[in-house]
């Protein structure tokens, strides 16, 4: 889907153009170190965990938008600093894994009980885990076989935008249909791009 990755790629450079590298230049003069801004995303993602367990949608959203800067900016400081590493990288990327899970089972353990209790709200968590385990699997076993396998529509920053916003708006149960519908058919889409791509043996 080459329009959608331009599109992406686009987005990604204005960013990094206009917010990352003065937010980036701002915590490497307040001394974060990459490996700093990876624990503090994810530490604050485990507190929106929380908060959307609650119910408190509004400051969960808030707090995954602030976790979900730390997670664009510790790379950037990484490579400003000259100290890339493949530790940092795999840190960076476990942990990533590891703050959307927190969420999604937050949201799911909201549902599970009181007032609002959904059990399609908790199924949709769940598939939305697999999904979103899937989307990030299926690139790390295409690159590991020689192909980009970066094809889809619900990468990490749609994701992560989809939640914010769901969640600042009170709408939690339509952050769950979208990434328990979403994300697999991202998975199967980018699955078969990268299936596509390999060369027949």
């Amino acid at each position: 889907m080459p329009d959608l990755q331009s599109l992406r790629y686009g987005l990604r450079g204005s960013v990094t153009k206009w917010f990352e590298r003065p937010a980036v230049s701002l915590l490497i003069a307040l001394k974060f170190t990459p490996d700093a801004a990876t624990v503090v995303g994810l530490l604050i993602a485990l507190v929106a965990a929380y908060f959307a367990s609650e119910g408190e949608f509004l400051i969960g959203g808030i707090l995954v938008l602030i976790g979900s800067v730390f997670d664009l900016l510790d790379g950037g400081i990484a490579r400003a600093t000259n100290s890339v590493s493949k530790r940092g990288a795999l840190t960076d990327s476990v942990f990533d894994r590891l703050s959307e899970i927190a969420l999604l089972v937050g949201l799911g353990m909201y549902f599970t009980s009181g007032v609002d209790a959904n059990q399609r709200g908790v199924l949709l968590a769940y598939v939305a885990v697999g999904g979103s385990l899937m989307v990030s699997y299926v690139r790390a076993r295409a690159e590991g076989l020689g192909v980009k396998g970066t094809a889809g529509f619900l990468t990490r920053p749609e994701r992560v935008v989809i939640t914010v916003v769901c969640l600042v708006a009170g709408y939690p149960l339509v952050a769950l249909w979208i990434l328990g519908i979403g994300t697999p058919l991202s998975a199967a889409w980018r699955f078969v791009d990268a299936w596509r791509s390999i060369d027949s043996e």
